[in-house]
């Protein structure tokens, strides 16, 4: 035990020569961490070689966890802080030899105690692994805090920012202590879980990703960037959900919002699931189905002439009407559409034409049309009401 002191800055020493660049951080007392780190290691081997075996200690110095905590703070590997546990154990062992060879002690016992000084040096390895990853996980904790923090910032919207000192900057700190770049662009996205407990994508760096509420939330920097759309689709898989539109930066609950809406279609059936959408591939549903009480009102006053036919010639008028108003022809080009005689389409142009009078040549009259008849014609492709 009296060897301890000494032996430790031996160890110290050699330690710093292989590794020069290694900081020595200094506890209350102004001595070396690692140094007192090594002291007590070598003052708790002997002492587990000392005690019986009922009593031997089980647990290692307390420093060594601090060791691994520092690595993780700091961004750096266990890698060169094993290698430095590993140089002090041969050190210590070849002290311990030489101490072995001057008391004579025979060879099966000091092979003994090589296999119990590795094996003191796994546990000690346990004990910083144990503090790198307590460490890792309270920082990995403390970003998803911050990160959250980020994307509600940025879908507050403006009312929300405008109430803070400054909203620029506001946001711009927030992003820096995330080491996040302001991008110009951005798209946001809302996701449904494939299941309650499923894990987070990974969608990558740059990414910011929000967990934590039922319909998790995405923001995507720079959408267009290349390559971007395809890592995107491989980390979705499984997921269903939308991305909004590239906005800019300052309107990113403009995409919010679009992407709320398709996934609402989405859950109604009349969007594609099972797989994560962008809204600028649905333009047209998004627009003509998601503001659903205007459309079924407009619906209902510009298709009442249809109210006193029976379902299904008002259905086969409809589709007529559409198909007119589509491809603005005669009746060879609407019976090629519908894949009925002409002689058909003309006697229910006639038909139309009674029911609507002059309100079919009106371009006002036939723009509403055209509207609702493609959005009922949307709802029915998707099983719609």
């Amino acid at each position: 035990m009296a060897e301890a002191p000494a032996l430790a800055e031996d160890i110290l020493r050699e330690i710093r020569r292989e590794y020069p660049h290694l900081p020595l951080v200094l506890d209350e007392s102004g001595e070396p961490m690692a140094l007192v780190g090594i002291r007590r290691a070598i003052e708790g081997f002997v002492q587990l070689q000392l005690a019986d075996a009922e009593d031997r200690p089980r647990s290692h110095p307390a420093v060594f966890q601090e060791f691994g905590r520092g690595q993780s703070l700091h961004g750096r590997s266990l890698d060169s802080l094993q290698a430095m546990y590993r140089l002090g154990v041969r050190l210590a062992w070849r002290r311990l030899a030489e101490l072995g060879q001057r008391a004579l002690i025979p060879p099966p016992a000091m092979y003994e105690l090589a296999e119990s000084g590795f094996e003191y040096l796994d546990g000690l390895v346990d004990q910083s692994v144990r503090g790198y990853a307590e460490a890792a996980a309270r920082q990995a904790g403390e970003r998803l805090r911050l990160q959250r923090g980020l994307i509600d910032l940025l879908l507050a919207g403006p009312a929300e920012q405008a109430g803070g000192p400054d909203p620029a900057r506001a946001l711009a700190e927030r992003a820096a202590k995330i080491g996040w770049p302001l991008p110009d662009r951005v798209s946001v996205g809302v996701l449904l879980r494939p299941a309650r407990e499923a894990v987070a994508p990974a969608v990558g760096q740059g990414v910011l990703l929000d967990m934590e509420t039922e319909q998790p939330r995405m923001v995507v920097p720079d959408p267009d960037a290349a390559g971007r759309p395809e890592l995107l689709r491989r980390a979705m898989a499984g997921w269903s959900g939308a991305i909004g539109p590239p906005v800019p930066l300052a309107d990113a609950t403009k995409s919010l919002r679009w992407a709320e809406a398709a996934v609402r279609l989405v859950e109604r059936g009349l969007l594609p699931g099972g797989e994560v959408l962008h809204c600028t591939e649905h333009t047209q549903e998004l627009v003509l189905l998601q503001p659903e009480e205007l459309i079924d009102d407009l619906s209902r006053r510009a298709l009442a002439p249809l109210a006193h036919c029976g379902p299904t010639h008002a259905a086969r008028l409809a589709d007529t009407l559409l198909a007119w108003l589509e491809t603005r022809g005669g009746a060879p080009e609407v019976a090629a559409l519908l894949g009925v005689h002409p002689q058909t389409v003309r006697y229910r142009l006639r038909q139309i034409r009674e029911l609507w009078g002059d309100e079919v040549d009106d371009p006002d009259r036939r723009f509403e049309l055209e509207l609702v008849l493609r959005a009922r014609r949307l709802r029915d492709r998707r099983g719609g009401r």
